[in-house]
């Protein structure tokens, strides 16, 4: 029996790897009515777009052809690996400032305002629709400490169409007494809540998954890091989240807090929260040895190139080229918050900024990014730190279409680069990357659902 659905024809971009993107300029792509890639024509004749669709048993009657026109381009949608719901409202605040009383003097008293489900609600609604608006079809959210908030979080990116990791914020120490959890045992309590409430919505976790968020060492007593640990070994499909070795002042506070430990690799593998499904957000400053430590346990690293160079206590650029040579899983996020740019095109033009002062510091060593390269981490490789790399990414037949059509020419030329007649693909494509914005994402489609566009 014939298949129907959609197809897609006309110019498409994606990563294979790291080191190799895979630019097509004339490709047929078609998407079943599950949303799923069905097929991935490399090299078609535009003018035989039926044919081809006949011979893959698509009927080509039963199927909408959606015809790039003139200027767009097929990309994969983008993955921030980590980014502060609550913090949409507080973006830009506080650059400059030292990670610790910046969390005092500006995010504490914001998150907590999320205790009222009315503006929890307001404020997380306008936050999943901008990232849409830009084409972030997948994000890892830290929430806030209120379970209620996070549900209706979680809740919201099951209506909106965005494919999300959605956490409860353990803190029960070193924070203002009005933004703490009641108890270590409340801590729990609540999370566990949080976890069966999305497993409720949606039970196969085709979009929303909770992911477990120490925030970090610093808020979090032994006995919540020990049992979250816990909940981790019994729910194997659960990703973990935390900041790790992200200044040093952080860093500094932590080993006074746990001097049992000489690093924070040690301290997160004791207490169970570190392998395959941990994210581990900004890992600027590290050791051999922990780096050993994150390619042995498989561990992700969230890139956030923006609020590591503009809040935290300094310039720091994170090694990236050494990650990505070791093996290790390397993604970008926005820390929007943190970050004052909710956007992956500036986190991948950012990441470029940093690896070539990068390459500055360890002379010559680490070398720059390319443009493919953060294109990948923006990604295939984003994907790979949620541990969704089998399921989006890239345009592999049998992955979910979670996908951005760019424009660059005419109503959707916004303000990126002139293009001109004689560019080629990869002119075009580096003109996006570099100049462009919200203007040039046209169409957002999330398992195969338009949520932009369309």
């Amino acid at each position: 029996m014939a298949q129907t659905g959609r197809a897609f024809v006309g110019p498409m971009i994606h990563s294979l790897s790291a080191s190799e993107l895979e630019i097509l300029p004339s490709a047929l792509l078609t998407v079943n009515n599950s949303g799923e890639i069905a097929a991935f024509v490399r090299n078609v004749d535009p003018q035989q777009i039926k044919e081809t669709l006949d011979g893959l048993n698509f009927s080509p009657d039963l199927v909408t052809i959606h015809h790039l026109t003139p200027g767009q381009i097929l990309i994969p949608g983008f993955v921030d690996t980590h980014n502060h719901a609550p913090q949409w409202a507080q973006r830009g605040l506080g650059q400059g400032m030292h990670i610790l009383d910046w969390l005092d003097a500006i995010t504490f008293p914001n998150e907590a305002r999320f205790r009222d489900p009315d503006y929890a609600r307001r404020i997380y609604a306008s936050c999943v629709d901008g990232f849409l608006r830009q084409g972030i079809t997948t994000a890892s959210y830290y929430g806030s400490i209120h379970g209620e908030a996070t549900k209706i979080l979680a809740d919201l990116c099951l209506e909106k169409g965005q494919r999300a990791l959605v956490g409860k914020c353990n803190m029960t120490r070193n924070a203002p007494d009005y933004y703490l959890d009641a108890s270590v045992e409340e801590s729990l309590r609540v999370t566990e809540d949080c976890i069966a409430h999305i497993r409720s919505i949606d039970p196969a976790g085709k979009l929303v998954q909770h992911v477990l968020t120490p925030r970090f060492a610093i808020s979090c007593d032994a006995e919540v890091l020990q049992g979250l640990g816990a909940i981790a070994r019994n729910n194997p499909d659960l990703p973990i989240q935390t900041h790790f070795n992200e200044a040093e002042q952080e860093m500094k506070a932590t080993m006074e807090l746990f001097p049992q430990f000489t690093n924070e690799a040690d301290l997160y593998e004791h207490y169970g929260l570190l392998g395959k499904r941990s994210i581990l957000a900004h890992c600027c400053y590290m050791t051999e040895y922990e780096m050993e430590r994150l390619k042995t346990l498989d561990c992700g690293v969230a890139h956030c190139p923006i609020s590591n160079m503009t809040v935290g206590g300094g310039f720091m650029a994170a090694p990236i080229r050494d990650f990505m040579r070791r093996g290790i899983k390397v993604g970008l996020g926005t820390d929007s918050g943190g970050g004052f740019s909710s956007s992956i095109l500036d986190a991948m033009r950012q990441a470029m900024i940093a690896s070539h002062a990068r390459e500055v510091t360890s002379k010559g060593e680490d070398k720059g990014l390319s443009i493919d390269e953060v294109f990948y981490l923006a990604t295939l490789g984003g994907a790979q730190v949620c541990g969704l790399n089998e399921k989006i990414g890239n345009f592999e037949v049998g992955k979910a279409f979670d996908a951005i059509v760019v424009g660059t020419r005419g109503a959707d030329q916004g303000v990126m680069t002139v293009v001109e007649e004689d560019d080629n693909l990869k002119t075009v494509f580096e003109k996006f990357i570099m100049t462009g914005d919200d203007r040039n994402i046209v169409q957002v489609y999330v398992q195969g659902r338009a949520v932009k566009g369309g």
